[in-house]
């Protein structure tokens, strides 16, 4: 089980990391924080589990392995594999699989580093806002050249919008929406700072172009919230 994510209570030492002490608050942090977390796993999971009955499945950024849990219990006929570059992350998707008897390979690596071929279907839930723009369509491309014709990419981002008041809108009705959760506003500001410069969203048109720019041939959001979305793409 999670703990309370109580990370920013106390003055920040430095930027964001996924590190031992944000995995053991993991969990609480991004239901708490993500509007419609469970609901957007719930949807990739389904998405997944229709599209594939008996395939391989590629979670990228798979921190505790919720994602890869719900699609064991969908299907046990699908060949999971989760990977994270933060060892503290998998240690825990690790407690989290033998917990639930579930067959899932883990790999600590880089993304960006990895090599596929094959895949049935990836999965990246707010992976790509963490890649630095420069990298981020390229890698995206490198994620379509690893799934077989019709396979799809499920992903998740926080989103940034092109109109600068509605922008802000939005960004203050997420605020609401962590104080909504129990965090102070002294929290949420340490966290917004944390992040700066570690974190930087695509406007939901931009995902969009870099998704068909990459090779697929089709691109939806199928869930939407403020300023966050869930997206299916198909090669």
């Amino acid at each position: 089980m999670s703990a309370t994510d109580d990370r920013f209570k106390n003055p920040r030492e430095k930027q964001f990391e996924f590190d031992g002490a944000t995995a053991a608050v993991f969990d609480d942090m991004l239901v708490r924080s993500v509007p419609k977390y469970i609901e957007s796993l719930d949807l990739c999971a389904d998405l997944i589990s229709r599209w594939v009955s008996n395939g391989k499945i590629v979670d990228l950024g798979c921190s505790t392995a919720t994602l890869l849990i719900k699609l064991y219990k969908r299907n046990h006929n699908l060949t999971l594999i989760g990977a994270d570059n933060s060892e503290a992350m998998i240690v825990k998707a690790k407690e989290k699989a033998r917990a639930f008897g579930a067959a899932i390979d883990f790999i600590i690596a880089d993304a960006t580093t990895l090599e596929f071929s094959e895949i049935d279907a990836i999965a990246a839930n707010y992976l790509l806002q963490f890649i630095r723009p420069l990298k981020r369509a390229e890698f995206v491309k490198k994620i379509c050249g690893w799934l077989k014709s019709g396979a799809i990419f499920v992903f998740s981002e926080k989103l940034a919008c092109e109109h600068k008041k509605l922008d802000k809108i939005l960004i203050d009705r997420y605020g609401d929406f962590k104080r909504d959760q129990g965090y102070s506003d002294y929290e949420i500001a340490q966290k917004r700072e944390a992040l700066e410069n570690v974190l930087t969203p695509y406007s939901e048109s931009e995902n969009r172009q870099m998704i068909l720019n990459a090779g697929f041939s089709f691109v939806e959001c199928v869930l939407r919230w403020n300023n966050f979305a869930t997206f299916i793409a198909v090669k």
